[in-house]
Parts: structure tokens; C-alpha cells; sequence
């Protein structure tokens, strides 16, 4: 077994890593840290539980260790669901110790010698891991996008042979995307915010790493552009967007490519069986209806109309954050990398 540990266990995303992860089969999930005021505690007595699953009461008597290098230095790999400001100091500090970091923060996303990966869309950019330890990293840094990038991302990937210039989205996006004291009820309810802090340039920036090439040593930017419009709306989990493409493509065609996406490899356990869902129903996708397809790991589309335009949608902190970092994880083990 690979013995892993979660960074931030208490917060929003960090549930439902130790949710996840509780009965993985690759993964012995064995430390769980938080900030000084939860270490030397039982998770069970610090964490406020809001996922609808039960409390995996294995964990629950793990004992929260504090967010340092000690703490997880013999593990083979961490998870982080710590702030960016926390994170750009301490996930370097752990790599550099020899343990390998699957990171959902922002820190070091643009860094040109970290990987910033969604499997089933760049998985060969893994190899900048090698980069990091030419460069004298003994563990890494491995990270996930942020959650409206992933979404978006995976939904481009069946159509980048279409070679499109510029894509538009504006997105709708769930509370819990900006964690469980993000947005106060009195904001949300009966409300839309139409502005959510970087959100727009993380979109614009991230996917055009991810669908870059990568060249042996560096990633060379897709050549396209993205416009973003971001907004928060009142649903619980759930981001849905609309996409506008520059492409006169049939619809037919369009469809039959959403239809035909796999992904490049199979036996990761995280692995939905689709990682696209295709709606032919005019009303589909729905966040309350659909964002658990694929265990909260597929990805899906509908309302493909021509110029070319289609609605995505998937579950934000699952395969938005979590179960992002887990798959990311289970493709390094698979390629060999720890």
C-alpha cells in the first residue's frame, strides 16, 4: 500500500479527500493535519462533517497532526487542500523533502516546471516531474486545476481537432466553490453574484496550460484564447457553464465526438466509465440532477446548437478538487513515478 496523508483534512475540500480516500485501494490514508488550533486533537472532535455521507468513523479517532514537513515526511504522497498562501511555502518544502505532493492549490499551478493536469486531457505532462528533479527535487509537485477549468477542459478535449481561435464561457457556479464560510446565505439566497475573485483569469490562464504541448522540458500555450465571465449562483454543489466556440462544425458531428471520448487509459480506481456524459434531452445537464454521475467523476454535456454552442457541468469539489488530485495520484502510481 502507498501511505498518503490529507493537508487542510477539516476545510470543505479536504472532507472530502478523507472521504475519498477512507477505503481506497491504493491508498493507506494514515495522517491527517489541519492548523495548530485542531493538532493534538481527535478528527472525529474538530471536524464539522457536512458531506451528505456518513462520517467514515475509521478516521475519526486519528489524531490531527499539525501542517509541517515532520508531520508527513514519511509518507509517499500528500494531498493538499490548504490555502494558496499557506501552500506556496510548505508543499515546496515537502517535495523537497522527498515525498510527492498532488495539490489542489493555486500556489503553484503556473510554475513552468509543474505539471498542471487533468488525466484524461494531458496526461504526458506528467513528465515535468522529471524537470522538477533534474532540478533537484527529491519528491514533486503534481496539480490539479482550478474547478471551472477542469470542467471546461475536459469538455474542449473531444473537440481540439476542430481547431477553434477563440472560446467564450460564462460560467454558474455552486456555493461550496468558495468553501463552507465563502458566501453567506444572505448574499446567495434569491441572489446571483456576478463576480467571484480571479476566478475569470484562472479560467483564461490554466486551460491554455493544460491543452498546451508539451515539448520535453517546458509547455508551450494552446493557441487559442478564453474569455470568461464567472458567476455564483444559490446551488449547493454543481458548476454549469455555457461555451461558445468560433466553428460552423455540424451538430451531428460535435455530438458524435462527445460520444466517442475515452479516456487514454483504464484500471485507475477513481476512473468513472464515462468521462463525458453526452444529454440529447433539451433540459440536461442539471446540477442537482446530474452532478453525481460517475461517482461526482464524469464530466457532463448537453445543448449542443450550432455556432457551436453547448452547456457542461460537473460536480466542483469532487471532480473539481478532490477526486481531481486522487486520479492525478493513482495515474502517477500507475506510471511509476513514485
Amino acid at each position: 500500500m502507498i501511505n498518503v496523508g490529507v493537508l487542510g483534512a477539516t476545510g470543505a475540500v479536504g472532507q472530502h479527500f478523507v472521504q475519498l480516500l477512507a477505503d481506497h485501494p491504493w491508498f493507506n490514508l494514515q495522517t491527517l493535519t489541519a492548523s495548530e488550533r485542531s493538532a493534538g486533537k481527535l478528527y472525529r472532535d474538530v471536524v464539522n462533517w457536512r458531506l451528505d455521507v456518513p462520517f467514515p468513523d475509521t478516521l475519526g479517532d486519528v489524531t490531527v497532526s499539525p501542517t509541517t514537513v515532520k508531520s508527513v515526511k514519511d509518507l509517499d504522497i500528500v494531498f493538499s487542500a490548504i490555502p494558496a498562501d499557506i501552500a506556496t511555502s510548505i508543499e515546496s518544502d515537502i517535495a523537497k523533502a522527498g515525498v510527492g505532493v498532488c495539490s489542489n492549490a493555486a500556489s503553484h499551478r503556473m510554475n513552468v516546471d509543474v505539471p498542471l493536469v487533468i488525466p484524461e486531457v494531458n496526461s504526458e505532462h506528467l513528465g515535468l516531474i522529471d524537470v522538477q528533479r533534474d532540478n533537484g527535487c527529491e519528491g514533486f509537485i503534481v496539480t490539479n486545476p482550478n474547478c471551472s477549468t477542469i470542467i471546461l477542459a475536459m469538455a474542449l478535449k473531444p473537440l481540439l481537432s476542430l481547431a477553434f481561435n477563440k472560446v467564450y464561457v460564462a460560467t454558474m457556479q455552486a456555493v461550496s466553490g468558495g468553501g463552507f464560510n465563502g458566501v453567506s446565505a444572505m448574499a446567495i439566497y434569491d441572489n446571483i453574484i456576478p463576480y467571484i475573485g480571479s476566478e475569470e483569469e484562472k479560467m483564461e490562464r490554466e486551460t491554455q496550460k493544460i491543452m498546451g504541448t508539451f515539448d520535453g522540458s517546458e509547455v508551450i500555450p494552446a493557441p487559442f484564447a478564453v474569455s470568461a465571465s464567472c458567476h455564483r449562483v444559490p446551488v449547493i454543489d454543481g458548476h454549469t457553464m455555457a461555451v461558445w466556440l468560433d466553428l460552423e462544425t455540424p451538430v451531428n458531428e460535435v455530438k458524435q465526438m462527445f460520444r466517442e471520448f475515452s479516456a487514454p487509459f483504464s484500471g485507475l480506481p477513481s476512473q468513472p466509465d464515462k468521462s463525458i456524459y453526452l444529454f440529447d434531452e433539451a433540459d440536461r445537464p442539471q446540477p442537482r440532477l446530474d452532478r453525481n454521475r460517475g461517482n461526482g467523476m464524469t464530466v457532463s454535456v448537453g445543448r449542443v446548437r450550432e455556432g457551436l454552442r453547448f452547456i457542461t457541468m460537473g460536480h466542483n469539489t469532487i471532480r473539481g478538487a478532490a477526486g481531481a488530485s486522487i486520479l492525478n495520484a493513482e495515474l502517477i502510481t500507475s506510471k511509476k513515478y513514485l
